[in-house]
Order: C-alpha cells, then sequence, then structure tokens
C-alpha cells in the first residue's frame, strides 16, 4: 500500500483497518484526513507519535496564518526530530520544507533545504504525495529565482511511471505549461497543458480540470485549423528537445469544441463575478469557430451575470 487515497478508501470501506496501514505511511495519511477533509478512521490519528501530532499541529498553524509562533515550534520539533529519543526522519523533512518555505534562514538557504528535502523523501518515500510536493516546491523556488531550466529539470522527475500521485502530477504539468508558455514555447505548452487536463478529469479533480482546460483553450484560440493534428496525435509523437524554443503548431477544431463543450455546463453552473475572464473565453471561442450555440447559452443567464464586459460581449 503506497497510494495515500487508495488507503483511505479501502480503511473506508472496511476493507483494511487502521491496524493495517504500514508505519511509514501513518503520517501522511493523518495529514490527508486532516487538511484535506478526507474520510478516515480516528484510529488512524491515535497511532500517531506525539513528535508527529506536533508536526501536524506546526501546519496547522501555518495554515492559520500564525507565522511568529510556527516559526518559534519549528525550532523545538526540528531538534527533537534529531533527537536520539525521537529521531523520525519525515517529521525533520516536514518541519525543514516548512521552514525553508518561510526563509526562516534566508532564501539561499531555502533552496539548499529545498533540495536536502527532495532528495531525504526520495530516498525513504519515493513517489510519495510528500516527495511530490518537495519537488514541486523546490521548482517554484528556482522558477521564482529565475532558474526556468532548473525548475523544468525537476518537473522532469514527476512522470507518469515515477509513482507519484495524479494531483502531483496534473500540477507539475500544469506548472510545466506556464512556464512554457512564459517562454513562448506554445506547441508543447499546449501539450503540458492538455496532460495536466487529462490526469485531473481522470482523478476527479474537476475544477483543476477546468483551470488547466480554459489555459489550454487560451493559447489553442490563437489559431484553429480543422485538419490540424490533433493533442493526442502531438503528445504521442513529441519528441525530447535539449533546451526550449519558440515554436507553434495550430490548435485542432475537434480539441478545441470537446474542450469548450466539457466545460461550458460547469462555467454555467454559476455565472456571478465581476471578472469572468473564463466565459469571455467561451464567447471568443465561439466567435474565432462561428458556434454560436456556446453564446446563447451564456446569453441565457444574462439576469445573473455581474461582470459588464462579458455582457456587453454578448451584446455584440
Amino acid at each position: 500500500m503506497s497510494d495515500i487515497r487508495e488507503i483511505l478508501n479501502r480503511l473506508n470501506s472496511g476493507e483494511i483497518t487502521a491496524a493495517d496501514v504500514p508505519d511509514e505511511m501513518i503520517l501522511q495519511v493523518a495529514a490527508e484526513v486532516l487538511f484535506v477533509e478526507a474520510e478516515g478512521q480516528d484510529e488512524i490519528l491515535t497511532r500517531l507519535s506525539p513528535l508527529q501530532r506536533d508536526v501536524l499541529g506546526l501546519q496547522a498553524m501555518l495554515m492559520e496564518g500564525d507565522l511568529a509562533s510556527a516559526v518559534v515550534l519549528s525550532e523545538e520539533l526540528l531538534a527533537r526530530s534529531r533527537s536520539k529519543e525521537e529521531r523520525d526522519h519525515e517529521c525533520e523533512v516536514r518541519v525543514r520544507m516548512e521552514r525553508a518555505l518561510l526563509a526562516v534562514d534566508g532564501p539561499e538557504t531555502s533552496g539548499l533545504e529545498l533540495k536536502w528535502c527532495t532528495d531525504r523523501l526520495k530516498a525513504i518515500a519515493p513517489g510519495s504525495a510528500l516527495h511530490g510536493i518537495s519537488l514541486l516546491n523546490q521548482s517554484a523556488w528556482h522558477a521564482n529565482n529565475g532558474e526556468v531550466m532548473m525548475a523544468l529539470a525537476v518537473h522532469a522527475d514527476i512522470t507518469r511511471n515515477s509513482g507519484h500521485p495524479p494531483e502531483i502530477r496534473g500540477l507539475s504539468r500544469l506548472e510545466v505549461g506556464r512556464i512554457l508558455t512564459a517562454l513562448d514555447d506554445l506547441d508543447p505548452a499546449m501539450r503540458h497543458l492538455w496532460t495536466a487536463k487529462a490526469v485531473f478529469a481522470d482523478a476527479g479533480m474537476v475544477a483543476e480540470s477546468v483551470v488547466a482546460s480554459l489555459e489550454w483553450l487560451d493559447l489553442a484560440l490563437e489559431e484553429v485549423v480543422e485538419d490540424a493534428p490533433s493533442m493526442l496525435n502531438r503528445i504521442q509523437n513529441a519528441a525530447p528537445r535539449a533546451v526550449p524554443g519558440s515554436s507553434w503548431i495550430p490548435a485542432n477544431r475537434s480539441d478545441v469544441v470537446d474542450v469548450v463543450e466539457h466545460i461550458l455546463p460547469i462555467l454555467l453552473t454559476d455565472v456571478g463575478g465581476m471578472e469572468r475572464n473564463d466565459l469571455g473565453l467561451i464567447i471568443d471561442a465561439s466567435q474565432i469557430l462561428e458556434e454560436s450555440s456556446w453564446s446563447e447559452a451564456i446569453s441565457e443567464k444574462s439576469d445573473s451575470i455581474q461582470d459588464a464586459r462579458l455582457l456587453e460581449a454578448l451584446q455584440s
């Protein structure tokens, strides 16, 4: 058992009991139960050590925004995680990762600490959700410091075969798509965004799938061609390159239609909000592809629309 969601599902179905969860998975499963509001047995929490409970308390403190208290507590927890009495590698990683994200010891040290966390987790929990989070944090640090090639190199460790859970793979592909978009390397950017959309959809992560779909659609509408290669074809025939470059392939009309018709019903469930660029993008697609039914579907919700620019676009 290495997938947290699988463990929770088996716990909730009664297929296994809390006693069956491996010791090395207890903290990760407990974190999922507490912070992601997943269903799980309370017995899981009783198996936590005092240090593990306090580390989860630290993370709860950070979520509540009490940074000053969290920094003070992290010093104590870091010392305990290294002590002879409570030595715990995963707790040490979690505490050091949080301290690095807070830049407690300075931005340069943060980069080194995040790399240490990634390397440590690769040794003790490869392919785990926590390992994936550490990779995402490390790549974000590189990107924020202008080291985009290093960021992409870190993302390359998250693959379909790396064992990471789908939410990690989806977030990785989404972020790679964004990085490549910023580099104007739009062909691979579209491939990664499309993959992110599919991974999220397969995992039942509807909101995240819609986000990836909209970012893909924003690029695709630059040029739509009836007989352009489909995204599936582009992904299957993609070849690795040494470095990114400026690239473009028109979007296939059928792909655009599929995306719009998948996300439009979801977007129409709530058309409120003063800035609805997502619905504006659907109107653009409606005009470019001459599919008036999409605009008409939005127009039917006019009484509930608050975005003045969107209403103006519907009337034009």
